[in-house]
C-alpha cells in the first residue's frame, strides 16, 4: 500500500501555543511511518508557516525548531488544484500534495474554524470538526446557547462583554452577583482553553480582578456557577455515529484545574474510570454524544462534565475540538483504556476524516 502524505500542524498563534507543540510531538513520535510521509509545519507565535524537516520532536517541545537551520518557509494553499503545501525554497517552489491535514492547533486560530475554514476552500481532508461546529465549541457562550435547547443540564452563567467592564466594572460584578446568587464562582474568558486566564472568585473584589485578567484575552467572559463535584471527561470519536468513552475523572493538585496542573508540574491525578456511580457514569456517556451531535462535531472531542457529590447530577461544562495530546492528555488515555492504542487512535481518526471527505 502506498503511504499517505500527512501533514502534521503545530504551533499558532494563540496563547496555547507550547502545548500545541508538545502535542503535535507526541503525536508524531506515535505516527506509524510506514504508513505515512510525514510534513511538520509548524506556525510560529508570530504567524509564520515553516515546514520543519527533521525528527528531532524534542525541539519542538522547547521551542529551539525555529532556530534549527532545519526549517523552510511552506504555507498551505486554499487552491484545489494544489491541494496541498507549497514549500519556499531558494531553488523554487514544491509542491507537496496532502492525502490529510491534521492539526494540532489549540485554541484561537486553530481549534475555532478558521483553518478549518481554509482547509474547506482546499478540499483537503482534515482530523476534526468542521468549521461551524469548531467556532461554536470554541465560543464557550456559543455552546451555552446550543447546549441549552438541547436541554442538557449546565452550570449557570452571566456573560460579561469588554467594553461594559471597562465602562462600569462595579456594574458589570454586580450584574454577576444578581445573576448568580452566590459565591465562589469561575471566571473564564469566552475562547481560550487549557484554563489560560480562568481563576475562582470567592467576593465582589477577586471577581473583579478575574474579569480583569480574563478581559487580556478575550473581549467576552462567562461568569458560571460553582459545581461541587467530580471534575470528568469523556473522549468522544466518530462521525455520524459516534461512540463515547468511560469517563476519567481529574484530581486537580491546585484548587482547580490550572494550565500549571494541567501541563508543568503533572501532578494532579487522572483516574480512569472516574470515581462516580454505574448510573452517572451511563447518564454521562450519553449527555457526551448528545452535546457532540449537537454542535456538529465529526473526528473527535473532548467533552467535560461535573458529577455532582450531592446527588450524582451530571453537569455540562465546556467541549475541547482538539483535545491536549500530550503524554499526559486524557483522550488518548480513555481511548488506551477502551482499546485503541495511541498509534492505532491516530490511524483511526485519519480514516474518519477520510471517511468524511469522500462523503
Amino acid at each position: 500500500m502506498d503511504k499517505m502524505n500527512l501533514i502534521v500542524v503545530f504551533g499558532g498563534v494563540s496563547s496555547e501555543h507550547s502545548i500545541s507543540c508538545i502535542s503535535a510531538a507526541s503525536i508524531l513520535r506515535n505516527t506509524d511511518t510506514e504508513k505515512y510521509h510525514i510534513y511538520p509545519v509548524g506556525i510560529t507565535k508570530g504567524g509564520s508557516w515553516l515546514l520543519y524537516e527533521s525528527d528531532d520532536y524534542d525541539s519542538m517541545e522547547d521551542g529551539s525548531w525555529e532556530t534549527s537551520g532545519k526549517t523552510v518557509p511552506a504555507v498551505l494553499s486554499p487552491d484545489r488544484s494544489t491541494h496541498g503545501l507549497l514549500v519556499l525554497r531558494e531553488s523554487g517552489v514544491e509542491r507537496i500534495y496532502a492525502d490529510c491535514v491534521f492539526p494540532v492547533l489549540h485554541g484561537v486560530g486553530g481549534e475555532d474554524g478558521t483553518l478549518q475554514g481554509l482547509l474547506e476552500l482546499a478540499h483537503i481532508p482534515y482530523v476534526g470538526p468542521g468549521v461551524a461546529a469548531s467556532a461554536c465549541s470554541m465560543d464557550k457562550s456559543l455552546t451555552k446557547i446550543i447546549v441549552e435547547q438541547e436541554g442538557v443540564r449546565q452550570a449557570a452563567f452571566y456573560l460579561a462583554r469588554r467594553a461594559a467592564f471597562e465602562a462600569d466594572a462595579s456594574a458589570v460584578c454586580i450584574a454577576a452577583e444578581e445573576k448568580l446568587g452566590s459565591y465562589p464562582v469561575f471566571v473564564k474568558p469566552c475562547c481560550e482553553g487549557s484554563s489560560v486566564g480562568v481563576s475562582k472568585a470567592v467576593d465582589r473584589d477577586t471577581l473583579q480582578q478575574g474579569l480583569a485578567e480574563a478581559f487580556r484575552y478575550d473581549e467576552k467572559v462567562l461568569v458560571e456557577e460553582f459545581i461541587d463535584g467530580h471534575e470528568i471527561e469523556v473522549a468522544v470519536l466518530g462521525n455520524d455515529q459516534p461512540t463515547a468513552s468511560v469517563a476519567g475523572e481529574i484530581a486537580p493538585s491546585q484548587e482547580f484545574y490550572t494550565f500549571e496542573a494541567k501541563y508543568v508540574d503533572g501532578t494532579s491525578g487522572l483516574y480512569i474510570p472516574a470515581h462516580i456511580s454505574d448510573s452517572a457514569m451511563e447518564k454521562v456517556r450519553e449527555a457526551a454524544v448528545r452535546v457532540y451531535t449537537a454542535l456538529g462535531c465529526k473526528g473527535l472531542s473532548r467533552v467535560d462534565f461535573f458529577c455532582t457529590y450531592a446527588d450524582d447530577e451530571i453537569v455540562f461544562n465546556e467541549i475541547n475540538t482538539l483535545p491536549g495530546f500530550t503524554s499526559i492528555s486524557m483522550y488518548p488515555k480513555l481511548q488506551e483504556y477502551m482499546g485503541l492504542s495511541y498509534s492505532k487512535l491516530i490511524d483511526r481518526l485519519i480514516a474518519l476524516a477520510k471517511e468524511r471527505y469522500d462523503g
